[in-house]
């Protein structure tokens, strides 16, 4: 920023809109497999922004170009436990033609900042710098120490971000005891009198994995009884219909007694069907959380039309819930039969804290204060972040990316999808709740 935004006292709401679209700008696409363009560049962006406003970030490079960016704030009372806040900065690839506005252009359109990383998480990236550096500028010091982690990777499991930086630099969150990130915070309108804000509590662990089939290879022309591939085949399509049993956890159990207090009526996690028809754009997000899940993602088997192979692979994305992981992976291993190898690609566990404390109810606070009509809830992600690498240092992980949203936007929709955006609107009105939150944390 120039001497002349400063005298102008431009704030972090009126940069936060620049902010977003600059960082979406940045391509980080990440592949799981570092054919991507990398982080470095948005790290460097990031430090840049920080070092701007009187800190010192350090960039940490994993792997060439994956890099992240921490930087320190002190506090008024440094005797506190210090507060995470965490972003990440990869984001998942884009196909520009399936795209009404290309994903790296960070167009404004219909009221909107339009790209890939518009919400999964780029917006909470730029509300936090927009809020750090409006703090700075005005020499408005946090309650307590505040660490700030862009971080690389989260896309694929977080091996050469979060987890890189636990591994290795654990003494950057000395001290740290909470954290805020992505995937929380945002509005469901259940009416004009009544916005519910969905606070991440929980989130659901994950078994992605490679599935093979041995089989013998021969001439296509031939019969064939001990085909991989359709023994894979069969075995991938058992497991693609199957619909685990429901299982509610507490954070599930909490939030449906909330969401029914708001509609006047009872949820019936066992119905399914009524239950998810009364949330809307959420269903998506909320409905996996009553199950584990198994979803195919990836086949792979030949290399000749002629030819049988000896060997078929698929991957499939597991999740489970809090407390059902051994459940959940015997469930696995019955459905896929004995011919079936079954290997993990990557894992990592299920979290799950309770909705009480200072910091959740200085989110309450802070919400109400910009939304009236605002009452935060908890919820589970039925996907996964960086909070499980921090919660290996005793990290309590929340999910808190405040943004009010128009009810008829499909936020769950936004998440690796198509035409992905944030509302312009909901980003100042990010900035300003975020501010309101550290202060009052």
């Amino acid at each position: 920023m120039s001497e002349s935004d400063r005298a102008r006292g431009v704030t972090g709401e009126d940069e936060v809109v620049d902010l977003c679209r600059e960082l979406i700008q940045i391509d980080t696409s990440n592949y799981g497999d570092h054919s991507g363009p990398g982080e470095r560049k948005a790290a460097e962006y990031v430090a840049e922004k920080l070092a701007e406003v009187g800190l010192e970030p350090q960039i940490f490079e994993s792997h060439p170009g994956r890099a992240s960016t921490v930087a320190r704030i002190e506090g008024e009372d440094p005797s506190r436990p210090a507060l995470l806040i965490h972003g990440h900065t990869d984001v998942v690839p884009a196909n520009a033609v399936d795209w009404t506005h290309h994903p790296f252009s960070g167009e404004i359109a219909d009221g909107c900042v339009w790209g890939r990383g518009a919400v999964d998480m780029k917006d909470m990236d730029a509300m936090t710098l927009a809020v750090v550096r409006d703090r700075l500028r005005s020499g408005r010091k946090p309650p307590r120490d505040i660490v700030l982690a862009f971080l690389a990777d989260e896309e694929a499991g977080g091996t050469y971000g979060a987890k890189h930086l636990v591994k290795n630099h654990p003494d950057l969150f000395e001290g740290v005891t909470e954290a805020i990130s992505e995937v929380g915070g945002f509005s469901f309108t259940v009416s004009e009198e009544r916005r519910l804000y969905l606070i991440q509590t929980a989130e659901k662990g994950m078994h992605w994995m490679k599935l093979t089939v041995a089989g013998t290879a021969g001439h296509g022309s031939m019969i064939h009884r001990d085909n991989a591939i359709t023994e894979l085949s069969e075995a991938v399509a058992r497991l693609g219909r199957h619909t685990f049993p429901v299982r509610v956890t507490k954070t599930t159990r909490a939030f449906l007694d909330e969401l029914g207090d708001a509609l006047g009526t009872e949820l019936d996690p066992e119905d399914m069907e009524s239950t998810l028809a009364r949330l809307g754009g959420i269903a998506k997000l909320i409905g996996a959380t009553l199950h584990n899940t198994a979803n195919p993602t990836q086949l792979g088997a030949g290399y000749k039309v002629n030819v049988i192979p000896g060997e078929a692979t698929a991957h499939v994305d597991g999740r489970f819930l809090p407390g059902h992981e051994e459940e959940f992976l015997a469930d696995l291993d019955r459905i896929l039969g004995p011919k079936v190898r079954r290997e993990d690609v990557h894992s990592d566990k299920a979290l799950e804290t309770s909705f009480d404390g200072a910091l959740v109810a200085a989110m309450q606070s802070a919400l109400i204060a910009e939304d009236p009509t605002a009452k935060a809830i908890p919820y589970m992600l039925s996907g996964g972040t960086d909070a499980k690498s921090f919660d290996d240092l005793g990290i309590r992980g929340f999910g808190f990316a405040p943004l009010k949203l128009p009810p008829e936007l499909d936020f769950a929709g936004m998440f690796h999808g198509v035409d992905e955006r944030v509302p312009v609107e909901g980003l100042r009105f990010g900035v300003r709740v975020l501010d309101r939150f550290i202060e009052a944390s």
